[in-house]
């Protein structure tokens, strides 16, 4: 499985950076998956929903299907990054935005705004940046909006680029 990392600090443009490039990549005919760390409390679900209902009676986990898509909501501590890639289906690329510390390559978002320093000057894994503002690093350096370039980039790095 070919996987990709978008890493940053809050409010860096990551998430921006990924939904452009699901957009770009899956346009040039490639299946795309995603992988998003979150760092706080998060629910998928909604207070007053059946499926709510079964997992605060206790349920360890919920799938709720339908005819257009399904969940599998899972109580606990997440497993790490490769046991959580196993359970997705085959694509040819699986983007994922956040988890740092893992060893997949990885282009960092960066925006001035944010008064947070590189990542990359201090990770080896990060194979790129991409700012808002020219910076001096040793990767290469992408405009944050140039989405064109950045997913040529990372489709070379990937093995689906020409």
């Amino acid at each position: 499985m070919r996987v990709f990392g978008v890493v940053g600090w809050k409010n860096s443009g990551k998430t921006g950076l990924m939904e452009r490039l699901v957009a770009e990549i899956t346009a040039r005919g490639f299946s795309v998956s995603t992988v998003k760390h979150a760092h706080h409390a998060f629910d998928v679900d909604q207070p007053g929903k059946d499926s709510f209902r079964h997992r605060a009676a206790g349920a360890r986990e919920v799938l709720v299907a339908s005819g257009a898509r399904w969940a599998l909501m899972h109580e606990g501590p997440a497993p790490e990054l490769e046991a959580l890639l196993a359970r997705l289906g085959p694509v040819d690329l699986v983007l994922v935005e956040g988890f740092k510390r893992a060893g997949h390559a990885r282009i960092e978002a960066h925006r001035a705004a944010t008064g947070a320093g590189l990542l990359a000057r201090e990770d080896a894994g990060i194979v790129a940046v991409a700012s808002d503002v020219p910076v001096e690093v040793a990767v290469p350096v992408f405009d944050l909006d140039d989405t064109g370039a950045i997913a040529d980039f990372v489709l070379r790095e990937v093995g689906l680029g020409v």
